[in-house]
C-alpha cells in the first residue's frame, strides 16, 4: 500500500469495512427471518485486517483498539452519512402486524428519507433476541465508555419517559470530518455554536508586554506543555483539580485577546473566543443553554476556551430580592461550574477587574493584569507597526509620539489602518504626520478625549 493516499486508503478501506456491516446485516436478518445462514454468529463474518497508520479510520481505530462491536457501533453511525442505502433493509416490515418492526429501532428524519439507526438498532444487530447481549451493549453507551469520554459515538438523550435505547445513535461531526476529509474539524461560529475560532500570524516577538506578565503568561504554556506529566506520572490527578483557570484584566487593546492565541498557536491548541456580553439572555435558562453549547461542543477537545467581557456575567452577585436576582446569581453558579469542571484551559478576560465579585479571585490559578503601555513600549509598537513598503515622511519622530500620546497597543493599529489608507487614497505610499495626528484624534475621540 506504500505510496497511497491516506484519503484513498481511508475511502478503499471504509468501502470494506461498510461492505463488512451489510453482509452483518444479511446474516443478522437471515437468523430474524427464520433462513439459513453461513455464519453461526455476526462475529464470523469475515472483515479486514486493520493496521494503524495507513489511513485516518485506521489510526482511530487501532489508537482505541477497538474491538468487532465497537467497529460496527461506530459503521452503524458513519453508514447514513457515507453510504445510507446498507441501511435500508431496516425498512422490511413485520408481516404479523404489517408495520415497522419495533426491534430495529431507528428514526426518520425530516429531510433524510434513509433510516437513522437509534441504541434499538445497536442492540438488534449485535445481540439479536439474546438478552445477555443487549445488556452488554447497554455498557457500549456508559459515561466511562471512550465513546462517551471522548464524545466520538452518542445516543440522544430520549424523549420522556421513552426507553433508553430509543436516543437517535449520532457520530461526532470533528470524528464525520476527520474520517471523510483527513481533516480537523473546526465549527464555524453559529447559534449553535456561539464562539469563534482565533488564529493569527503573529509571534511572541510581536507581543510587547512587561517581562512579569511574560513570566505568568509562559506559566500556563508550561502548564500545557506539562500537565499529563504533573496529574498523571508524579501522580497529582487525586490533588489537582484538572485544567487550568486564569483572569486577564486590563484597558483594552493591551494584548488579552492576542496573548490567549499565541498560547493556541505555541501548544497547537484551538483557541475559541466566546463573547458573554452577546450570550446573556434575559430569558430564564436561555444564558445557560448557550454556555451548554459551548462547554459541550469543547468536552474532551482540548481547546482553550477564551471569555471575553467577562464582566458582563461575573460582576459583583446581589442579594437575591427577586426573581431577576435569582436568575442572574443561577447564570454564573452554573458558568463557574462548568469552568471548574472543564479540563482545559479557560481564560476569562475583563477590562474591569474591580467589576468582578471577590469570590471568584479564589477559583483562578492565575490573575494576570495587562497595563496600558509606558513609553518605551509604545516607541516598539509604532516601530513594529509600519509595513515595509511604506515611507514615513521626515517630520515624523516616532519616539517623541510615543512620549506625547498615551494609547495602547490595539489604538495603534487602528492609526495604522487610518494612515495606510489615507496614502493609499493619495496614490502614495508615504505615511505624513497628518495622517498619524488623525488617527490618534479618532482614537481619543472613542473615549472622550481631545488631542
Amino acid at each position: 500500500m506504500a505510496g497511497i493516499d491516506p484519503l484513498m486508503r481511508n475511502a478503499e478501506v471504509l468501502s470494506y469495512e461498510l461492505k463488512w456491516l451489510a453482509n452483518v446485516l444479511k446474516h443478522r436478518f437471515e437468523v430474524y427471518t427464520g433462513q439459513e445462514s453461513e455464519y453461526e454468529s455476526i462475529y464470523q463474518v469475515p472483515c479486514i485486517d486493520i493496521q494503524a497508520d495507513r489511513s485516518p479510520y485506521e489510526g482511530i481505530v487501532t489508537f482505541y483498539n477497538m474491538s468487532k462491536p465497537e467497529r460496527l457501533v461506530l459503521l452503524l453511525a458513519l453508514a447514513p452519512h457515507i453510504s445510507p442505502e446498507i441501511l435500508d433493509v431496516f425498512f422490511t416490515a413485520n408481516p404479523t402486524y404489517n408495520r415497522p418492526a419495533t426491534e430495529f429501532g431507528g428514526i426518520r428524519g425530516q429531510n433524510h428519507i434513509g433510516f437513522l439507526p437509534t441504541g434499538e438498532t445497536v442492540a438488534f444487530v449485535l445481540g439479536g433476541n439474546n438478552l445477555t447481549a443487549r445488556f452488554q451493549v447497554m455498557e457500549l453507551f456508559d459515561d466511562n465508555h471512550f465513546f462517551a469520554q471522548h464524545n466520538m459515538v452518542t445516543l440522544d438523550l430520549p424523549q420522556k419517559d421513552e426507553p433508553q435505547l430509543s436516543g437517535a445513535l449520532k457520530i461526532a461531526t470533528e470524528y464525520l470530518s476527520y474520517f471523510t476529509t483527513g481533516k480537523k474539524y473546526i465549527p464555524k461560529f453559529s447559534s449553535e455554536f456561539p464562539a469563534k475560532h482565533l488564529t493569527t500570524k503573529l509571534e511572541w516577538k510581536d507581543l510587547i508586554l512587561d517581562d512579569f506578565v511574560i513570566h505568568d503568561v509562559m506559566e500556563i504554556q508550561a502548564w500545557i506543555d506539562h500537565r499529563q506529566t504533573i496529574m498523571e506520572d508524579w501522580g497529582l490527578g487525586n490533588k489537582i483539580k484538572a485544567g487550568y483557570r486564569t483572569l486577564f484584566y486590563g484597558p483594552p487593546g493591551t494584548g488579552k485577546t492576542l496573548t490567549a492565541t499565541l498560547l493556541g498557536k505555541a501548544t497547537g491548541l484551538d483557541v475559541y473566543r466566546i463573547d458573554l456580553s452577546k450570550m446573556i439572555s434575559k430569558y430564564i435558562g436561555e444564558t445557560e443553554k448557550n454556555l451548554a453549547k459551548i462547554f459541550d461542543q469543547a468536552a474532551n477537545k482540548d481547546w482553550i476556551l477564551f471569555f471575553d467581557e467577562a464582566d458582563a456575567l461575573f460582576g459583583k452577585r446581589t442579594q437575591t430580592r427577586d426573581s431577576k436576582d435569582r436568575h442572574a446569581n443561577q447564570q454564573v453558579a452554573y458558568l463557574l461550574q462548568r469552568i471548574e469542571d472543564f479540563p482545559g484551559v479557560v481564560i476569562l478576560a475583563t477590562n474591569l477587574k474591580a467589576n468582578l465579585d471577590d469570590a471568584f479571585s479564589r477559583r483562578f490559578q492565575s490573575m494576570i493584569y495587562f497595563a496600558a503601555p509606558n513609553v518605551d513600549q509604545r516607541f516598539r509598537l509604532w516601530k513594529n507597526a509600519f509595513s515595509e513598503k511604506s515611507v514615513l515622511s521626515e517630520d515624523i519622530d516616532l519616539y517623541e509620539i510615543a512620549r506625547t500620546y498615551k494609547i495602547t497597543g490595539g489604538a495603534i493599529i487602528n492609526v495604522l489602518r487610518h494612515c495606510s489608507l489615507a496614502a493609499l487614497r493619495r496614490g502614495s505610499n508615504v505615511i505624513l504626520m497628518e495622517d498619524i495626528l488623525t488617527g490618534i484624534r479618532r482614537e481619543y475621540a472613542k473615549e472622550g478625549k481631545t488631542v
